[in-house]
């Protein structure tokens, strides 16, 4: 099962102005924000679908105005080239790992299943959570648990993490949790929680993905042209705020005397758009999450 289309009437509302234009659908999964986007298109509307994940490609569409292509967004701009698309009408990015990722345990995405480290969205790559866990270097691994995972106890953590990887190969997710066995039991969900995101993160290149994601579709967008991003955790949201208020990810744009800056984006509302309690009783995913919508200006 794929997770439950989260906030899917307000993005879709967000998204579609157009029933005649073209959109894309940068995270396919199971498809419930494509499939509500095609129907609202006309015969003259299409919408493409990114995935890079095998198991998606088996929510295909059966639709001519649906296109699914099978790569990661990072490749945006090139992919729709492919197809002819130079200009989109509006980008939809439902980020993070579907419900069906963290079920299927074989995959090391869950905390709850003891399964190889892996955590690839993209089996074919070959970067996986093992390699990090067992090859990095533990200046590398700290800064990953302390940028990526939010650990304050991030250098301690690759410290163990390397004095036990020389005695034995950490192999699976469950020899990761036994290193931590330690800890008080109030506090391992969220540490876990952390940890595996952290290494998730860096297995995937989730943050340089997204931000390749989002300057290619200010690339791609008409203007007027709506960007609709859902994140789940600060991360990712720090960085989707910052590009449609400045079209930046760090530092400040350069101003004028007057103090004004030339802006990319107009925000459809100032701040983020969260589900009602209602959503969040039905679907317990939704509770981190948070959408932005920008105009391209």
């Amino acid at each position: 099962m794929y997770h439950n289309p989260v906030l899917l009437k307000q993005s879709v509302d967000d998204l579609v102005t157009n029933p005649d234009g073209i959109y894309v659908d940068c995270t396919f999964g199971g498809g419930g924000h494509s499939r509500e986007i095609v129907s609202r298109l006309s015969e003259k509307g299409k919408l493409y679908g990114f995935d890079q994940d095998l198991d998606a490609l088996k929510n295909n569409i059966d639709d001519p105005k649906f296109t699914l292509i099978n790569q990661n967004f990072r490749f945006l701009e090139n992919s729709l080239l492919m197809y002819g698309v130079s200009k989109v009408d509006g980008i939809l990015a439902d980020l993070g790992v579907s419900s069906h990722q963290f079920d299927a345990g074989e995959r090391g995405f869950s905390t709850r299943s003891n399964a190889p480290l892996d955590m690839r969205m993209n089996v074919m790559q070959s970067l996986d959570a093992k390699k990090v866990i067992n090859d990095y270097e533990e200046e590398a691994l700290a800064d990953i648990f302390y940028y990526y995972g939010e650990l304050r106890e991030a250098r301690k953590l690759a410290r163990d993490i390397v004095h036990h990887r020389k005695i034995k190969t950490i192999e699976t997710t469950e020899d990761l949790k036994k290193l931590f066995s330690y800890l008080p039991p109030h506090k391992v969900n969220k540490f876990y929680a952390q940890l595996f995101q952290a290494i998730r993160i860096e297995v995937n290149q989730e943050l340089d993905v997204l931000k390749e994601m989002l300057i290619q579709s200010y690339n791609v967008l008409k203007p007027g042209g709506r960007l609709v991003v859902i994140s789940y955790h600060s991360l990712e949201d720090r960085l989707v705020k910052r590009f449609l208020k400045n079209g930046m990810f760090e530092g400040e744009p350069q101003r004028d005397i007057y103090g004004n800056y030339e802006k990319t984006f107009e925000l459809v509302k100032s701040k983020a758009i969260i589900p009602d309690d209602k959503e969040i009783e039905e679907n317990s995913r939704a509770r981190s999450a948070k959408m932005r919508t920008g105009i391209k200006l």
